[in-house]
């Protein structure tokens, strides 16, 4: 038996990456603007972590525009929702006291 943290997605250990997946996991598209200001973080930042993700294939990049101003949305892949998924189970696999294991000392 493999210990939960072998489920764990790479690409969801650095802290600013899982807040982004965690923030569009309960949305179906986000501004870019508004995951910036909910996260807390600069332009720059999110545009490398976002590129990371994309990358993995985690979220997605729409980009279109609105009038004659670009629009830059984001959203979870199919993909990304399952590993997101995946890496919030094992997290919690981690942290939960296991009842069947005696401790020792």
């Amino acid at each position: 038996m493999k210990h939960p943290r072998a489920n764990l997605d790479e690409h969801l250990t650095h802290g600013v990456r899982f807040s982004i997946a965690a923030l569009l996991a309960g949305l179906d598209v986000a501004d870019f603007s508004f995951v910036r200001d909910e996260i807390e973080i600069s332009d720059s930042v999110l545009s490398r972590q976002i590129s990371t993700l994309e990358g993995a294939g985690i979220v997605e990049v729409l980009k279109d525009f609105v009038g004659k101003r670009p629009r830059t949305r984001l959203r979870l892949t199919p993909h990304g929702r399952e590993v997101f998924g995946a890496h919030v189970r094992a997290l919690e696999a981690i942290a939960r006291p296991s009842a069947t294991k005696p401790a020792t000392s």
